[in-house]
């Protein structure tokens, strides 16, 4: 159960939890960057972890609500496979997508858990999209937008990035089916409701999570932009295609050509394929120049492991076709080397993680909290170097504020900013920026109340040294040594002019969590209509939908 912790982002998304389990009323947190506002990270899967951390306690409330993000997926997979493929396959489909590889990436290896809970909420809306768009209806509407609108509240990416991947495929197919069942519409009238739904949903995205939007185009990220390897070549580096193709990957890529072929020569499934291609090539990184193309200058911002996600998860109904093909036709024969592919999928990444930890430096934290918080120890600021992923479980168990962190959009300290290292407790790994950037802290100390540095490599020592610091203090038997500089005044708060408002404050701790609920109690109100795919082989003929009229 507790594998998950040991994931890249998961201290830092605890940490964000923990800011609103302490102060829900305030996203402004000061002890990261000397202050920044977590009004520029979505909140929602956050939110629901302090919620249920005041229960359970922040780590089980971490892994229940990334539990709770991969049972949505399944069931939102079922409803949305089950518009391109007959029940059977969207059943195959449902499960594939629990065994998913980077599914099993996002949550052991990579820890975005925003990732997880945006892709679930964005499946369960896409039927309520299409049925809205083949049939009209308020129901439909109502459900799409305010899934929508949750999924936004967990994350932005797949909400401005990957729309185009679910929902154009989607609009293709109600344009060509517009003239089959019993209730005909046009084309016209399907591109109509596709425009009326856009515009309604960006209102209701825009409502629920204002102050994000405000303090992105208020206060845009300047700051220089900082390596990621998921933008590198994976040919030339096959460190990472290993990390970012095949692991995510696994099994999957041996139905790559089925997906393909199948998907090319199918006039239904067609649009589904191309929005997978897309995605995939996407998916690539620097590899193609598709996503560079796409995305000009967002390009030196995204990260692309979650663009596999996504072209994995709209790969699942053709692949869904195919595993139900297999099992009709050879039964146990198929079914033990599905199911053994199935778990190898599963478990690459898991133990990919265990081989090439993200989160691998064996460090107690406690002690260093321990220290800062006694003696007035915390009236000046720090960071530390060589702590890797554990400076965010620091910060969570210490009130002592920070000039470093993880979270690198919202920073505003010009040190940080230019240079375009990661946080300063990893510098040496984005030399020459990271090493530039810590120079120039150390220089600076006196601006912003900097007298402690905790060092867990002594890789660093000698530019310590050279920048004037001393060596006073050990902790945990010399596994954490601690430096200072004389003549340091205590740190005072900074004021940058992008603090939320109150009213802003109010609506970051009402909306995101109050659209949630409000979403899976509509999710819950049984369908009027429920499309049914009739047919063995529903990917192989264009036989019409049949409508099962259910009770409301």
């Amino acid at each position: 159960m507790k594998l998950p912790l040991k994931s890249y982002d998961t201290n830092q998304q605890i940490f964000f939890a923990a800011h609103y389990m302490h102060h829900w009323w305030n996203p402004w947190n000061v002890k990261w960057f000397t202050g920044f506002s977590q009004t520029t990270y979505p909140p929602l899967p956050q939110q629901w972890t302090a919620l249920l951390g005041h229960i359970f306690g922040l780590q089980y409330g971490y892994m229940l609500v990334q539990f709770v993000a991969i049972a949505l997926l399944a069931v939102g997979m079922y409803r949305y496979a089950g518009i391109w493929v007959n029940e059977r396959a969207a059943s195959y489909a449902s499960l594939a997508v629990v065994l998913l590889g980077s599914e099993s990436f996002l949550v052991y290896n990579a820890g975005q858990l925003a990732t997880t809970w945006e892709a679930a909420l964005y499946v369960l809306a896409l039927p309520f999209l299409y049925e809205w768009l083949r049939y009209g209806g308020w129901r439909p509407l109502i459900k799409a937008v305010v899934l929508f609108a949750a999924a936004g509240s967990a994350h932005d990416v797949i909400v401005i990035f990957g729309t185009a991947f679910f929902t154009f495929p989607l609009i293709a197919l109600a344009i060509m089916e517009r003239n089959e069942g019993d209730e005909k519409t046009t084309s016209g009238a399907v591109i109509a409701r596709a425009v009326a739904i856009a515009i309604a949903t960006a209102v209701a995205i825009a409502v629920v999570i204002l102050p994000y939007w405000i303090a992105l185009f208020r206060y845009p990220v300047t700051q220089a932009p900082i390596p990621h390897a998921s933008r590198a070549n994976f040919l030339l580096t096959p460190f990472w295609g290993m990390n970012y193709f095949i692991v995510p990957w696994g099994a999957l890529m041996l139905a790559l050509p089925f997906i393909i072929w199948r998907g090319a020569h199918n006039r239904r499934l067609l649009p589904l394929m191309l929005g997978f291609w897309v995605c995939f090539l996407v998916g690539l990184g620097g590899t193609t120049p598709v996503a560079l193309w796409l995305f000009r200058r967002a390009f030196y911002v995204l990260t692309f492991e979650r663009f596999t996600y996504y072209a994995e998860i709209l790969s699942l109904p053709i692949l869904g076709l195919l595993m139900s093909e297999l099992v009709a036709r050879f039964r146990m024969k198929a079914v033990v080397p599905l199911a053994v592919l199935g778990a190898i999928t599963c478990g690459l990444p898991i133990a990919w993680a265990n081989y090439q930890p993200t989160n691998s430096i064996n460090l107690r934290v406690g002690p260093v909290a321990q220290w800062l918080n006694r003696g007035g120890h915390d009236n000046y600021r720090y960071f530390t170097l060589g702590f890797g992923n554990n400076i965010s479980r620091l910060g969570v168990e210490t009130d002592a504020e920070s000039v470093d962190g993880e979270w690198y959009s919202d920073r505003r300290l010009p040190e940080l900013m230019k240079f375009g290292g990661g946080s300063l407790d990893n510098s040496k790994y984005f030399h020459p920026g990271g090493m530039e950037a810590l120079q120039a802290m150390l220089r600076h100390a006196d601006r912003y109340g900097l007298k402690w540095i905790f060092v867990h490599d002594p890789w660093y020592d000698p530019a310590l040294h050279f920048a004037g610091w001393r060596l006073v203090d050990q902790i945990d038997y010399g596994a954490v040594q601690v430096w200072s500089k004389e003549g340091v005044p205590p740190a005072h708060p900074m004021v940058f002019g992008v603090e939320p408002t109150h009213w802003q404050d109010m609506m970051w701790g009402i909306l995101p969590v109050g659209n949630s609920i409000l979403a899976l109690l509509l999710f819950l109100i049984p369908d009027k209509r429920r499309l049914v795919r009739t047919g063995e082989d529903t990917g192989a003929t264009d036989e019409p939908l049949v409508h099962e009229r259910l009770a409301s």
